[in-house]
């Protein structure tokens, strides 16, 4: 589907959008996902049917407007047909992370008021169905069967029926679309809160749809529109970013949506799937360069000698310093390095959009050197979640986060603190109006993040105002800072820095389990942790690490004494977020006792 400018166009809810898009799409592909070794596609024409039959089905059910209904899934064709179904029966989405536990689900269940609730697998009903029994919930919709023996309070339905039958609906459903307004709130999105228990974000029809347009404007004046825009669904749907970035973002400009099959499976992914744009979190880059690297390093010297000298020659361009003689390196990099690595990732990639969480420059330089266009965008649930993004008529600085979106105000106030203002910023916090008052003030919404703007209009961030370390001396230390670049080392998988009201800074590590198996067997170690930490070469190993980061840091910010995590930060120990990102307060609290003893030790601690 061709679209010229889909950013001019206005839309009076997300739901209207959609069937403006699958009118003009008709029967071609839209949604895709994989079973038996192939790609299975959805046409425009199905999927309207199918949110028509769904949406319809609900309001027989007996939801009103306005209830809010829970949907966990992973990534697949049906999220996005139980979303927008959802919308179109005049009620609510509020999406729930598939890794959540009985408690998480609970809290979202009991705050949301949600009167349904619909679940994707038998899988994670075992966890969601608890908590169900124990809510205002009592219609349930599984899209694959949970072989309910005996009906009791809660009704549970099959999806496949409830989704048949929708050409009866459409125009019904569409008229339905079009009455809504855009200050309609659409979904509650639960931020996964780096401390406290998870507030719902009221986003409303225009903020998504502001984020869709301003996003479809980067994409139409920086990049260019195809016949066929693909783009390969990875980040959890639940999480605001993937929400607007990857999935209302290609219904605006007409593009096909392809499901990966996740983490494990998502290189080969993008090779059969060729997708133009891919939204990311950080880590994931760290993951893939890391790789990159190891994997260059067994081709032998040849293979070495390009990736060192597209590195090389690329922070030259990146910086705009290339002089004449590394002009044919380049032209050599481009003929025989750089177009293998495209292929990679399918071949027609026009940008790798970073979210979710501060890319380290470092990172962004890599893949620019390798031939791939890496964009880092900035924003929160709270704003769409939007902000702004890098693009290349702006000039791409790794360490910003571009100018702000098309019809987004930002302003730094006096105390540094980054504010935000403009359709894409939330009505509030569902059910908490001390907080919304707090974050909502005169319409600007106070970020909590600290930065500036360059003198290019571009957005530099450079901390969290909550997770400043401000140490002895009254210095402020960005801990962000420091952790992702421990975290570029090889030897290191996490990281977590420490030093409020201290002379300087302690790290709690969790060393690469892959580089550690590596290094035991070579050195005739044992290969886990809880031994290998008593050996002072294993130690001496990780402090090179941290050396190599120390000398690139101030004297502030050098990390001075580290001790082991005695597990990866997860989910599921609810030291980590689900959309990656530590919990500070939580490990605080783990080990306090090991952070007081590497100060103990210290005679200046």
């Amino acid at each position: 589907m061709k679209l010229e400018n889909p950013h001019l166009d206005h839309f009076s809810s997300l739901v209207a959008m959609f069937f403006d898009r699958a009118g003009r799409g008709g029967e071609d592909p839209f949604l895709w996902r994989k079973a038996d070794r192939a790609w299975h596609p959805l046409s425009w024409r199905q999927v309207a049917n199918q949110v028509s039959a769904l949406a319809h089905s609900l309001r027989e059910l007996g939801l009103k407007e306005g209830d809010r209904v829970v949907l966990v899934s992973e990534n697949r064709p049906e999220w996005c047909i139980a979303d927008l179904g959802i919308m179109a029966a005049g009620c609510i989405t509020v999406p729930t992370y598939t890794t959540n536990t009985e408690r998480d689900h609970q809290h979202i269940l009991d705050n949301s008021g949600a009167k349904a609730v619909i679940v994707s697998t038998a899988k994670l009903a075992r966890t969601l169905m608890p908590a169900v029994m124990r809510s205002e919930a009592h219609i349930v919709i599984s899209m694959e069967s949970l072989r309910i023996g005996q009906q009791g309070e809660v009704a549970v339905h099959d999806w496949a029926p409830l989704v048949q039958g929708g050409e009866a609906w459409v125009e019904e459903t569409r008229a339905r679309g079009a009455a809504m307004k855009r200050e309609d709130t659409a979904c509650l999105i639960y931020t996964s809160g780096t401390g406290g228990a998870p507030r719902g974000v009221m986003q409303h029809h225009g903020a998504i749809l502001h984020n869709a347009a301003g996003a479809a404007e980067v994409l139409v004046n920086d990049f260019g529109i195809g016949d066929e825009e693909v783009f390969l669904s990875f980040l959890p749907l639940s999480h605001a970013y993937e929400h607007s970035g990857g999935q209302f973002l290609p219904i605006m400009v007409g593009a096909q949506i392809y499901y990966s099959e996740g983490l494990e499976k998502l290189v080969s992914n993008i090779e059969e799937t060729r997708p133009t744009i891919m939204v990311v979190v950080p880590r994931l880059f760290e993951v893939i360069r890391a790789r990159m690297i190891k994997s260059v390093e067994k081709q032998g010297k040849l293979a070495n000698w390009m990736l060192n000298q597209a590195l090389r020659v690329g922070e030259k361009d990146y910086e705009r310093r290339m002089g004449l003689l590394d002009r044919p390196v380049d032209l050599i990099l481009d003929r025989l390095f750089r177009p293998k690595i495209g292929k990679r990732f399918g071949g027609r990639m026009k940008a790798l959009v970073s979210g979710g969480a501060p890319l380290n420059p470092e990172i962004g330089v890599f893949f620019h050197s390798i031939g791939l266009t890496l964009l880092q965008g900035y924003g929160q649930t709270e704003a769409g979640p939007v902000i702004s993004c890098n693009r290349p008529s702006a000039g791409i600085k790794m360490d910003t986060v571009g100018p702000p979106l098309m019809n987004t105000e930002v302003r730094i106030a006096d105390d540094g603190e980054i504010l935000v203002r403009g359709e894409l910023v939330m009505k509030g916090y569902w059910r908490n109006k001390a907080e919304t008052e707090r974050v909502l003030v005169d319409g600007w919404l106070h970020t909590g993040d600290i930065g500036h703007i360059d003198a290019q209009g571009r957005i530099v961030i450079t901390d969290r105002k909550k997770d400043l370390i401000v140490n002895d001396k009254g210095d402020n230390v960005s801990p962000q800072r420091v952790e992702g670049m421990l975290t570029l080392q090889p030897e290191i998988l996490q990281a977590m820095v420490y030093g409020d009201k201290r002379p300087h800074l302690v790290g709690i590590l969790v060393p690469d389990p892959e580089w550690m198996a590596e290094w035991a067997e070579a050195e005739g170690l044992p290969k886990d942790l809880e031994r290998l930490r008593e050996h002072e070469k294993f130690r001496t190993a990780l402090r090179a690490a941290v050396d190599r980061v120390n000398g690139q840091l101030s004297v502030i910010e050098k990390v001075r004494k580290f001790d082991f995590a005695d597990e990866p930060f997860t989910i599921e120990n609810e030291q980590m977020t689900p959309s990656m990102k530590i919990r500070r307060h939580i490990l605080k609290q783990v080990y306090e006792d090991k952070i007081a003893a590497l100060y103990k030790a210290d005679p200046k601690g």
